[in-house]
């Protein structure tokens, strides 16, 4: 229970840090990456303010031995670089410049009822089965042996419910 109610409120103050800060407009963010245009450098104070906040965060929660609400620390583990990575991260980039919307201010505007989150999230939804089932695929050695992610050294098919990998 009390690492649900970590999880509630560290979303909260999340939510609420993404609407002062404009996030979760996508003209603001477009704003941010039109760099040849229109640049709004505003968002770059954003990010590099929440660097800083997590910097200094990350340090105490580390010196305490166990994080809040939680036994232990869960971290990911290091990997190197792979075709998937930086194809996916491509996409998101696209996306993000496209839309104005990157999944966690997208949820959070959802919930204003906004008509562009909403199409957002519901093809953000369909993306991501879409590449659960072709990943799964290719992975199990379904796919065509000349293109097989497997193979190609790619990572865990992550399960978009709970973030961590199937297995």
């Amino acid at each position: 229970m009390k690492s649900a109610l970590v999880a509630f409120l560290s979303g909260t103050v999340f939510a609420v840090g993404l609407i002062l800060a404009g996030m979760t407009q996508p003209a603001k963010v477009i704003g941010f990456l039109d760099v040849a245009g229109a640049w709004d450098p505003s968002l770059a104070f954003v990010m590099v303010g929440a660097i800083g906040v997590h910097a200094l965060t990350r340090r105490m929660v580390l010196r305490r031995g166990k994080p809040f609400g939680a036994e232990s620390f869960d971290e990911p583990a290091m990997r190197p670089l792979d075709a998937g990575l930086v194809a996916g991260g491509a996409l998101f980039g696209v996306g993000w410049g496209v839309a104005g919307y990157c999944p966690g201010p997208a949820l959070v505007a959802l919930g204003t009822g906004s008509a562009p989150a909403v199409v957002f999230v519901a093809g953000t939804l369909i993306g991501m089965g879409t590449c659960s089932l072709v990943r799964g695929r290719l992975l199990s050695g379904g796919g065509n042996p000349g293109h097989d992610l497997a193979r190609a050294g790619a990572a865990e098919p992550v399960s978009p419910l709970s973030g961590h990998g199937h297995g």
